[in-house]
């Protein structure tokens, strides 16, 4: 087992960036502070403003900062690949995701750095499990992240609260097995489709509590067809991982509906919550309905 110091030494943290020019200096500056021994790869895919010049100037003061340019907006799948490529290629042990957002807070990387060290493969900073939360986010979307995550979970047959996060640090050894190309792109879902394989892989998977932020400086790049795509893919693994259990979800949807709106304050925005629940719970079923040829 090697010692919290080694692991830090040998990571590389991957932040890709698109018109993040007022949060890059922030997120950087703070993953320095907070682990002064990994190494940062700015992936940028050629921000229009201004983004991947000022990480180049970043990387010029620090040595412990590197830059990969991409040719254009080719998504946060693509920004990833490209820097486990990257990292490989140089052999660095461990490779983190991070958004430059600021949501994910550089102060708790060492939980997700400590648990490989403890002999983790993947380690994944849950919002879900006891100890995780949310910050500054609408009651509604949190609900609709639980919700997500927790059918997300229940159609695979995952032992996971959080598989949709993408605050990750993957020991290489779990990268080099993977085959890039068969990720799938549709929405975000490939944070899914990693932890999915690297289970049915035997792999070990492990979540931490960490404390998700919204952001404050720029514009989220998510749009609302994600949700759709996500859940369409997952039905579809579902079904081929586990056709019998996903198929009584419909049945199921209304107690679980029940278990995960317990324990939150919905009472300023019940009106609103109660629609994405009405609506979530449809989308869902219309999904299962399709794939399994239910009436």
């Amino acid at each position: 087992m090697t010692s919290a110091v080694s692991t830090a030494s040998q990571t590389l943290v991957i932040i890709p960036t698109y018109n993040e020019i007022e949060n890059l200096p922030i997120i950087t500056s703070r993953v320095r502070a907070a682990q002064p021994e990994v190494h940062v790869l700015i992936v940028d895919d050629n921000s229009p403003d201004g983004t991947g010049n000022l990480a180049d100037r970043l990387a010029a003061e620090d040595d412990n900062v590197h830059v990969l340019h991409r040719e254009g907006k080719g998504g946060l799948l693509g920004a990833y690949i490209a820097g486990f490529e990257w990292g490989l290629e140089r052999e660095y042990q461990v490779l983190c995701e991070m958004d430059a957002d600021g949501s994910h807070s550089p102060d708790q990387l060492h939980l997700l750095l400590e648990e490989i060290d403890r002999g983790a493969d993947l380690v994944i900073g849950s919002r879900y499990v006891p100890g995780g939360k949310t910050v500054n986010w609408p009651a509604s979307r949190e609900l609709l992240s639980r919700w997500g995550n927790r059918y997300i979970s229940f159609a695979l047959g995952a032992e996971l609260s959080d598989m949709t996060a993408g605050y990750r640090a993957f020991r290489r050894e779990l990268l080099e097995e993977l085959d890039f190309a068969e990720l799938s792109d549709a929405g975000y879902i490939f944070q899914v489709d990693v932890a999915f394989r690297a289970e049915k892989a035997g792999f070990d998977v492990r979540e931490v509590p960490i404390t998700f932020t919204e952001r404050e400086l720029g514009e989220s790049k998510l749009d609302g067809s994600f949700v759709k795509d996500s859940l369409a893919e997952v039905t579809k693994w579902g079904f081929a991982h586990r056709k019998e259990q996903v198929s009584n979800f419909y049945n199921d949807a209304a107690p679980l509906a029940k278990h995960m709106i317990e324990g939150i304050d919905i009472k300023p925005k019940a009106a609103e919550i109660k629609t994405e629940v009405t609506n979530f719970v449809e989308e869902v079923s219309k999904l299962v309905k399709h794939q399994c040829g239910c009436k």
